[in-house]
């Protein structure tokens, strides 16, 4: 998914995701392409991202898998690099041949605390 999303890539997020794709992320429900499309759109404004999945924790029962996970990255913006991390989950389906993601979400995790 994250490597669709980096190129803009639409038919390879479709190739990894299920026709009745939905997601969470900044607040709002994105379903289908819209979420690849919003990428898109930061994209045009300039806006480059980089995201590191870690700590990746997969539970799989028959043809679903939940995998959780902290995404490390940032954004950048007019040459502006901000770190970010979020905290993201996607629940994903077997089709017979491949694992798709069905359900994305993704919420920011906040900034560490100062010791």
């Amino acid at each position: 998914m994250y490597a669709a999303l980096m190129i803009d890539d639409l038919a390879a997020f479709r190739a990894v995701t299920t026709p009745d794709f939905f997601s969470y992320d900044a607040g709002e429900r994105f379903d289908g392409d819209a979420l690849a499309i919003l990428i898109k759109q930061r994209h045009a404004e300039g806006v480059v991202f980089a995201w590191n999945v870690n700590d990746p924790k997969v539970e799989v029962a028959c043809d679903t898998a939940l995998v959780t996970y902290v995404n490390t990255g940032s954004a950048t913006r007019a040459g502006v690099k901000t770190d970010l991390s979020w905290l993201e989950s996607a629940t994903l389906k077997h089709d017979g041949q491949h694992w798709r993601i069905r359900f994305f979400h993704s919420t920011r995790a906040a900034a560490p605390r100062p010791q």
